[in-house]
């Protein structure tokens, strides 16, 4: 088993890597994880839980350090940066870990990755942190954005746009909901009997599985307090998949029917795409494409898996038009590349990359890819185009893109989902959801009938 000081030492090296940018922080955790795998789980849950929540909490944490510190976080040296933010995070919000054990270890760690100079740096700020964190300084609220941006460790100019889009209560709310942990979701596959559904919740219950039955879909559910999907009773068998309830209501939405040609566009790991082959059913054909034999893996994975047949898997760039396909397609599943801003409680490197930039980039290659695709659908047919993400420049200007420039006309979707989501927008064929608002993820759905 890998010591306490050993055990830090690794979250410190996952955020050095995130750090110089190497990957994404869950791939790092993953492959750390998987090197280490003779560690115990409360080893493997310890680094997880300290590399996500220094990330998720990171400038607030900077925000806490600077006024113990006389040199800034962003002036420091980046093992120091790091070491500093990890033990800020569990002095503020590990109550399980003595402060003392923290400040001792930190000290260790900085003189064991040749900091010695600095190990009366750490401790003195460290100390000064412990003795000070009942009365810790807050930012003022009478700058809201600022405010916010610190106390939820977002960018302000997000922060500032949702203010403008969202308004104060709930960008803060949606904020909130970020920080919060996300369970997993799961929906059981089409065809399970009533009794045999039974018998696998009822199995998961008794391996100490949390299961809680969402309110939107019947065969939607969130589990928790579980190690990992492989031990999930079902799992294994293809009689659950992992998925967003978002997800679920956005393939519920384009209304696929037995028989259906179904193309997914950027299909990849494959939730939407294998929904929609239990929909149509034997009979029908979902064409499964994304732009890398990496990506198409995981969908024939998960496809097989699921042991959907019905399922053709193909390395395609949506950008590049197949002329084969051109008026094929019943429905075209359109759930495009996007900045990811639903999903910052997932993937908590997105609010740190995305920029305003990148954001007009993003709708010029939906916009490229829309040109494209929109292409197969045939007169009559459905193209559905959703993100997972909460940004009118990519939701809702591309609706209108759609329909003014591409021949569709909107869909009432009313009919496609829960009553409780029901409003004004589904009746004209689209639907933000938004933490905490909804019970799922920041997602965006549109439906369109070709004229």
């Amino acid at each position: 088993m890998v010591n306490t000081v050993n055990t830090r030492e690794l979250v410190l090296d996952i955020l050095l890597a995130i750090e110089k940018g190497e990957d994404f922080s869950h791939k790092l955790i993953k492959g750390t994880l998987d090197k280490y795998d003779y560690l115990e789980r409360k080893d493997k849950a310890f680094i997880k839980r300290i590399v996500e929540g220094t990330l998720e909490r990171r400038m607030y944490l900077d925000f806490v350090l600077n006024a113990f510190s006389n040199t800034p976080v962003n002036k420091m040296k980046p093992l120091i940066r790091c070491l500093m933010r990890m033990s800020a995070y569990q002095v503020l919000f590990m109550d399980q870990v003595p402060d003392r054990a923290v400040c001792n270890e930190a000290v260790k760690l900085a003189a064991k990755r040749k900091f010695v100079n600095l190990k009366g740096f750490v401790n003195g700020v460290l100390r000064k942190l412990i003795d000070s964190k009942e009365h810790l300084p807050m930012p003022d609220r009478a700058n809201l954005a600022d405010y916010l941006s610190i106390t939820y460790s977002m960018p302000e100019w997000l922060v500032d746009k949702w203010l403008d889009e969202l308004g104060a209560e709930v960008t803060e709310q949606m904020l909130q909901k970020f920080l919060e942990v996300s369970p997993v979701t799961v929906r059981i596959k089409s065809g399970v009997s009533a009794e045999d559904k039974e018998s696998l919740l009822n199995q998961m219950k008794e391996q100490g599985i949390e299961v809680t039955a969402h309110p939107y879909l019947p065969y939607a559910y969130t589990i928790s307090h579980l190690e990992g999907m492989h031990q999930v009773p079902g799992f294994s068998q293809g009689l659950i998949a992992v998925q967003d309830v978002s997800s679920m209501l956005a393939v519920e939405a384009a209304g696929i029917r037995a028989g259906d040609l179904v193309l997914d566009v950027c299909a990849a790991p494959g939730g939407k795409a294998m929904l929609a082959a239990e929909k149509t059913g034997p009979e029908g054909l979902v064409i499964a494409r994304d732009i890398s034999d990496m990506k198409v893996s995981f969908i024939e994975e998960n496809a097989g898996r699921m042991c959907l047949d019905q399922i053709r898997v193909q390395v395609q760039d949506a950008t590049v038009l197949d002329e084969t396909m051109i008026g094929k397609a019943d429905v075209v599943i359109a759930d495009l590349p996007c900045s990811g801003l639903g999903i910052i409680a997932k993937k908590r490197d997105i609010k740190y990359n995305v920029t305003q930039e990148s954001l007009v980039e993003l709708r010029e290659l939906q916009r490229q890819i829309l040109d494209v695709v929109s292409q197969y659908v045939k007169p009559g047919g459905t193209l559905l185009y959703s993100t997972c993400t909460v940004n009118p420049m990519e939701n809702e200007d591309n609706r209108t893109y759609i329909l003014q420039e591409l021949g569709f006309e909107a869909v009432n979707i009313d009919t496609q989902l829960p009553e409780a989501l029901c409003s004004e927008t589904t009746r004209e064929g689209y639907l933000q959801l938004i933490p905490s608002v909804h019970e799922t993820d920041g997602f965006f759905i549109s439906v369109f009938r070709r004229k």
